[in-house]
């Protein structure tokens, strides 16, 4: 997904926002990338399936919460910081203040 490609702040839609933040292992990710800002997709801390976790990067890619970078045949996610919090303003706060849910 090109990052032209990834939902504009109109389209981050709250209910998609909140399915995304109904998995504890999308809330791991995010909690994740607060702290790292850009991970490969396999630095990711999980004891999940490679499958798995594909669609947990997949569900967070088109609700607008992360995005990709392709440098070569490397992967890297990030969270759109800025997007989530002007569409859900203190959002990204709370992530940051959660327990871990795993």
């Amino acid at each position: 997904m090109k990052k032209s490609d990834l939902p504009g702040l109109k389209k981050i839609q709250i209910s998609s926002i909140f399915y995304a933040l109904s998995d504890p292992a999308r809330i791991e990710i995010i909690r994740e990338l607060l702290e790292h800002e850009e991970i490969t997709c396999g630095e990711c801390k999980s004891n999940l399936s490679k499958s798995t976790m594909s669609h947990h990067f997949k569900v967070l890619r088109e609700t607008g919460f992360i995005e990709k970078r392709e440098e070569g045949k490397t992967h890297y996610i990030s969270l759109r910081v800025d997007e989530i919090e002007k569409r859900v303003p203190g959002l990204i706060e709370v992530l940051r203040s959660l327990k871990s849910p795993l």
